[in-house]
């Protein structure tokens, strides 16, 4: 963790460059989300609040942002009225700029979003009867160049901090209304004797949270694991860690850190049994091979039979979804003693994308051939084609705007030209 007797708290002179947890900002402020409440404590510290009243205030905010989910210190009434605008003087409650807001067809939403220093990204929410899921973005861009995946074509820009991670939450939040409402029972608040209301939670939309996004969560494993820590934490957004998914393309050093330090369900971008079609469509195989990558899953900490790691495997027709694939895929399974379940997903074709989507025939005899050894392989059924939310997809939005964009400015140039 930085020092904090460093941090660029405003009005001081000199600053040095922002530790990485911060979310960087034009005006100076920083920002709260992201961050854990022993570190918003030497924040407050760091801005001139003894020890004590640090650990006090930061206690109190730290529960107005991420259960109660304000983003104005106004309506924090259990802190006295003359520190709210001390607070608001030095620190703000940021969400990711929403840029523009899809709706599918079949109910899945989609956001564009932006970063303060003008970088998009992408997130989507997946309704179902039983569950609602929240694919998180942990990158801007993506370093891993999978053949099939439109997201994997974008150049890396950078990786996303834990505030702009654990934000793509809160504002999904916002938007289902899922913050705690109902029912009122009022306290005396701290130090001011003011009214402030203790709420019950109803039903959540928002069930479930999948890092399946833009970029490869294991090469940002820092930021990932602190914004996972906020997402379950009790006296935060309070989601278990048996509802977090993390997928990775098979980042094998980062693997047992993973399950030992944030202890959600692994996914694994697996894709292909063989290593010549595996290093053509997921090159990382080329530094980490499919037996390492198998290896490393049956060593993952917390894998059993009740939580089982998850296999994606994308059918791309006549190059990886034959019936001899089908039965490599169950031997490989079957000699690692893997705990496994496979999520077979049809390719969402993208312009000059270089694969095509299998047949529905080829897909049903797929599964047919791994269902029937034991191992469930259902096929996922694609959602969000419409607005270019399916597996895959998280870059055409981005790229129309980034177009749009230099249309508008290409206009304005031309019109101040004459």
């Amino acid at each position: 963790m930085p020092d904090t007797a460093l941090m660029p708290i405003p009005g001081q002179i000199d600053p040095v460059p922002l530790p990485r947890d911060i979310t960087p900002r034009e005006d100076g402020r920083i920002d709260l989300i992201g961050l854990p409440k022993k570190r918003i404590a030497e924040l407050f510290e760091a801005a001139g609040l003894d020890a004590k009243a640090a650990r006090l205030r930061a206690k109190q905010v730290f529960h107005w942002l991420y259960h109660r989910g304000v983003t104005d210190f106004e309506a924090m009434t259990d802190i006295a009225k003359a520190m709210r605008p001390w607070l608001a003087e030095r620190f703000v409650i940021g969400r990711p700029q929403i840029v523009e807001a899809q709706h599918s067809v079949d109910g899945t939403r989609k956001w564009l979003l932006r970063t303060d220093d003008g970088h998009d990204y992408e997130m989507v929410f997946i309704p179902d009867a039983d569950r609602g899921t929240l694919c998180v973005s942990s990158q801007v861009g993506c370093t891993l160049n999978c053949r099939f995946c439109h997201t994997g074509t974008m150049r890396l820009v950078r990786n996303l901090t834990p505030g702009e991670i654990v934000g793509q939450v809160m504002l999904a939040r916002d938007a289902l209304g899922e913050w705690p409402k109902g029912r009122m029972d009022f306290v005396v608040a701290e130090d001011e004797g003011e009214e402030a209301s203790e709420y019950t939670s109803d039903g959540r939309l928002l069930t479930n949270i999948v890092m399946m996004g833009m970029g490869e969560p294991l090469y940002n494993f820092d930021n990932v694991k602190g914004a996972l820590q906020l997402v379950m934490d009790g006296d935060g957004l309070a989601l278990s860690k048996r509802r977090i998914t993390l997928s990775t393309s098979g980042v094998v050093p980062m693997m047992a850190r993973c399950g030992e330090e944030i202890g959600v369900n692994l996914a694994v971008s697996l894709h292909a049994v063989t290593k010549e079609i595996r290093d053509e469509i997921v090159p990382i195989n080329r530094k980490y091979g499919i037996e390492e990558l198998l290896a490393a899953c049956a060593a993952y900490p917390g894998a059993s039979n009740a939580r089982r790691i998850t296999f994606e495997y994308v059918m791309l027709k006549d190059k990886n979804d034959s019936d001899a694939d089908a039965r490599e895929l169950v031997r490989l399974i079957r000699h690692y003693k893997l705990p496994a379940k496979v999520n077979l997903i049809p390719f969402n074709p993208w312009p000059s994308a270089p694969y095509e989507c299998s047949t529905p025939e080829r897909v049903k005899r797929f599964s047919d051939i791994v269902f029937e050894a034991g191992i469930s392989a259902p096929v996922r059924t694609p959602r969000g084609r419409d607005i270019d939310a399916a597996c895959g997809q998280l870059k055409t939005s981005a790229e129309r705007k980034s177009r749009a964009e230099l249309d508008r400015l290409a206009e304005e140039k031309q019109a101040a030209l004459g």
